[in-house]
């Protein structure tokens, strides 16, 4: 394009030195067409070397451009052969495996082959050895019935006979046997039905005491219930036969009397007197009478929620009024109400176990301690006591026989009465029952697991199930498991010959192995 705009420049000067020429015509024509001429060489000349320069540079930029293109192209290809290259690299290590897999895989099947004829050849020959075996035994059992000159039927019937004494002779042993260790284990039985008895039975512990604490608001209420010159606590103290201790105590007066229901007379009193604000000899006796009337009420009214509680009925009202009683009584430190209905439960459970009357068990069970409560003195037991009360009030006689033999005062008739024995010891043995009793249970459950911590390995000892039961954990590294074994037996055996104790100890052995790792 460029040598196309020089030439067409040159036309046009050449063009404009012709009209130059004509316009001059005669002025400097020569000249000008010279000079035009010149000129136009030159134009020419310069256009040519333009040209050859502009062709060389397009040339060098062409023949560059070509390099670049050539040395990417060349790029790709070699980026092409190394890729050809690791999946050539690739499939030849497939092939190299998988040949390797057929090659375990041929071996296996080789040496599965081999050992299937090996037992085909094993098999042929167990059978054959099972027929030599068959025919040589046909063989003995012929010999054998030549000697013997019996058959073979009429020597398994003779067998069959022999066996049969054998067998009867073994049978009577066992039979022996089995009846001696019945009779061993009739006490064990026993023991389980008492102890499921006792375990299906919640108690409580009721603890009573000779005095009675009546608490008050402040001090000041001290010197009112005193009275002038003491006038006051010596009418409290006469209408109600209760001992009245005055003393440095913070807001509190203690009230000292054997008799539970005196005690709590003297308490609802004072509370009354305290509340009402008027407190002097005339009042205290007043609410002392009215007090004492509402006990009674109170004591007939315990007494006929709990033969409802216990599903007990037809009692007589005096019965009624005796078990009411119960509620102010103790013996051993032990309410004697609580103690009761306690023993009632526990008999109904004993005799439901047995086959038995429940609601007769229950009854004699309520009614066994009603001699405790007498109004006067008597020379009688409680047992015979309460009896005569029974008879006196229409029981019937498996009740009373029970009442008067539940501590053999009188021969035991009915099944009921040594269900009823049984009943109030346990009642009367359980633990937080009474208090000397506590203390020497908490003391066997102490001797049960220091005996057990007298053992090598042993890690930590647990009395539990009322000392029914001993667990014992050991060290893993020192004691096994086989010893652990032992270890239980060895317990058991030092308990036996060191420890007095009611029913059965049981010893667990427990070994733990333990492996803890922490992720982080």
């Amino acid at each position: 394009m460029d040598i196309l705009s020089i030439i067409i420049g040159i036309v046009v000067g050449v063009g404009a030195g012709f009209g130059i020429a004509k316009y001059l015509e005669k002025n400097n024509v020569s000249n000008m067409i010279k000079n035009a001429k010149k000129e136009a060489a030159s134009i020419l000349k310069d256009a040519n070397l333009e040209g050859e320069n502009i062709k060389k540079d397009k040339l060098l930029q062409a023949k560059e451009k070509f390099l670049e293109l050539k040395s990417e192209h060349e790029k790709e290809i070699l980026n092409k052969d190394k890729k050809i290259a690791e999946a050539e690299k690739r499939t030849r290590d497939k092939e190299s495996q998988v040949s390797s897999e057929l090659a375990k895989a041929k071996k296996i099947n080789d040496d599965f082959e081999a050992k299937t004829k090996e037992y085909e050849s094993k098999i042929e020959f167990l059978d054959k050895k099972q027929q030599e075996l068959e025919k040589l035994h046909k063989s003995q059992v012929d010999q054998l019935e030549v000697i013997s000159g019996l058959s073979a039927e009429e020597a398994k019937e003779q067998l069959v006979e022999s066996l049969k004494s054998e067998a009867k002779t073994k049978a009577m042993a066992y039979v022996q046997e089995t009846m001696e260790e019945a009779k061993l284990t009739a006490q064990q039985e026993a023991k389980k039905v008492i102890i499921n008895t006792i375990q299906r039975v919640g108690t409580e512990e009721a603890v009573e005491n000779c005095v009675s604490v009546f608490n008050i608001e402040s001090d000041d209420v001290k010197g009112r219930i005193i009275g002038r010159e003491g006038r006051n606590i010596r009418a409290l103290e006469a209408a109600t036969g209760v001992e009245i201790i005055v003393d440095d105590t913070p807001e509190a007066i203690i009230l000292s009397c054997f008799d539970p229901v005196r005690r709590e007379i003297a308490r609802l009193s004072l509370h009354k007197l305290v509340t009402d604000g008027r407190i002097h000899p005339a009042r205290i006796e007043e609410v002392v009478a009215k007090t004492t009337k509402q006990i009674d009420d109170e004591i007939i009214e315990v007494g006929k929620r709990t033969v409802i509680d216990l599903g007990i009925h037809g009692l007589h009202p005096e019965l009624i009024k005796i078990i009411g009683r119960m509620k102010y009584r103790s013996s051993y430190g032990q309410n004697l109400l609580q103690h009761s209905r306690e023993v009632a439960k526990l008999c109904g459970i004993m005799a439901a176990e047995l086959g038995l009357n429940v609601k007769l068990a229950k009854r004699a069970g309520l009614l066994h301690d009603i001699g405790k409560v007498p109004d006067t003195e008597s020379d009688l037991p409680h047992a015979l006591l309460g009896m005569q009360w029974a008879e006196k009030y229409g029981e019937k006689e498996e009740v009373c026989n029970a009442i008067g033999a539940h501590h053999d005062e009188i021969e035991m008739k009915y099944l009921i009465s040594p269900i009823i024995q049984v009943c109030d010891a346990i009642s009367g043995a359980r633990p937080g029952a009474r208090r000397q009793v506590l203390d020497s249970y908490i003391q066997r459950l102490k001797d049960l697991e220091d005996i057990a911590f007298g053992f090598n390995g042993v890690k930590n000892a647990y009395a539990i199930q009322a000392g029914r039961e001993l667990r014992v954990i050991v060290e893993s590294e020192k004691v096994s498991d086989d010893m652990a074994s032992s270890l239980s037996f060895e317990i058991s055996q030092k308990i036996q010959t060191e420890m007095t104790y009611p029913g059965q100890v049981k010893i667990t052995v427990i070994r733990e192995t333990r492996a803890v790792n922490i992720a982080k």
